[in-house]
């Protein structure tokens, strides 16, 4: 037998909250207040019994006070009925640690990254959960076992790198896609790129854990087999270089010198601002690089201004705008294929892509002498000047722009 609870009762397991309005009032509020509990709990159901009782109480004074101030006259219509300004609690259903849907889970978890997260770290993120759900969407978060951990892991070893370009693998699962690299391609994901897909779901599941949606991450052992190792892309020789400045892209070249003679990124090249530009007397022009409106920054450390080299600033007198960007036909996408394309016309090329550029800039400070906090300074990278990075980190100001200049001219281009 159900407990009995005042202006409450028990219908399909589940308490429902009824409590008749004074009959002077009915013609303005109707005949009751009726509201579903949401619990078959009868200790919850008490608790927001009492909070609707002052709801209800609320409702009486304000229709009260209504009723007082309006003269009286015939009955409203239900459109023409006044609105009192309470608002009645809502209660949701209670629900088990663990029932969540891995792929609802996932859809909500992706909503709130979306509003952290840069364009790229947002799509890895989203491919890795598509991965997942599109094996064990429709199964609760809480059933998810060690052993399905590492079926999924083993699926994704057996990727290959360009399976989703196949027709077939348009919206395939993770076990077709899987099935489908081993028919198309021998090659597989790096074990590097597998540790990071593994990574992010885990991330996922640690924030359900967060969210009181699991007890613990049951994925959180588990490890790619193969050790994951950095694979830098290639560097560039002086004869790399001469065959790049030969080439004369016409989408790229002065890109490409901007790479060369500052260590920039492809994407601070491509948000790079006429507007950026300032002089700064006997010491030259010097450019900006700070987020705005075509492009954030990698990181805080980004954010600095770098003194033009004079082979840089000859190309902004005669060939770049002098308003906006300076690369507005530019994008990170082009760059890529771009560079892409001089590849496939100079096999000399072969395992270098637009990034080798400022390791190219880098690799002639080195060689010039400069110290290696200096270099960090000119392109973005965080300060290596001590071991506590305390005293030069926090204390120094960092290098002039007179050692800027130095160091950006004593850059010397490699002749064709």
């Amino acid at each position: 037998m159900s407990p009995q609870i005042k202006y409450a009762y028990k219908t399909h397991n589940t308490w429902v909250y009824r409590r008749t309005y004074p009959k002077a009032l009915q013609p303005l509020l109707g005949s009751a207040l009726k509201q579903s509990l949401k619990t078959g709990d009868a200790r919850e159901a008490k608790v927001r019994v009492a909070e609707l009782n002052q709801t209800f109480t609320t409702i009486i004074k304000e229709a009260q006070a209504h009723a007082l101030a309006t003269p009286h006259t015939a009955p409203a219509l239900p459109a023409q009925a006044a609105r009192l300004g309470v608002g009645r609690p809502r209660y949701q259903r209670a629900r088990l640690v663990g029932d969540g849907l891995v792929a609802d889970l996932a859809q909500a978890y992706l909503a709130e990254v979306s509003q952290r997260l840069r364009p790229g770290s947002y799509k890895s993120v989203h491919y890795a959960l598509e991965l997942l759900t599109s094996h064990l969407g429709q199964q609760a978060v809480g059933d998810l076992t060690l052993t399905q951990g590492k079926e999924v892991l083993g699926y994704i070893a057996q990727l290959s790198p360009n399976v989703r370009k196949y027709r077939d693998g348009k919206d395939a699962g993770l076990a077709e896609l899987a099935t489908l690299s081993q028919e198309q391609e021998a090659v597989t994901l790096a074990p590097q790129t597998q540790a990071r897909i593994l990574k992010q779901m885990s991330q996922f599941l640690d924030w359900c854990v967060g969210e009181g949606e699991l007890d613990s991450n049951p994925w959180g052992a588990l490890k790619v087999k193969d050790r994951p190792e950095v694979q830098p892309h290639g560097m560039l020789t002086d004869a790399q270089v001469s065959i790049l400045l030969s080439a004369k892209d016409r989408v790229l070249h002065s890109a490409l010198l901007f790479g060369l003679l500052t260590g920039m990124r492809s994407g601070e090249i491509c948000g790079l601002m006429a507007e950026d530009i300032t002089a700064k007397g006997n010491l030259g022009r010097f450019i900006q690089i700070r987020p705005n409106a075509v492009r954030l920054l990698k990181s805080k450390a980004a954010e600095r201004e770098v003194p033009l080299h004079g082979v840089l600033e000859g190309l902004l007198d005669a060939a770049l705008p002098k308003n906006g960007r300076l690369f507005p036909y530019l994008s990170v996408d082009k760059v890529v294929k771009r560079y892409a394309s001089l590849r496939r016309r100079h096999p000399e090329l072969r395992g270098t892509v637009f990034h080798s550029t400022r390791k190219w800039f880098i690799t002639q400070c080195e060689r010039t002498g400069v110290p290696e906090h200096f270099t960090a300074s000119l392109v973005g990278h965080h300060s290596a000047r001590s071991a506590n990075k305390l005293t030069y980190g926090l204390y120094s100001a960092g290098i002039s722009d007179a050692q800027k200049r130095e160091i950006v001219e004593g850059v010397r281009l490699p002749q064709a």
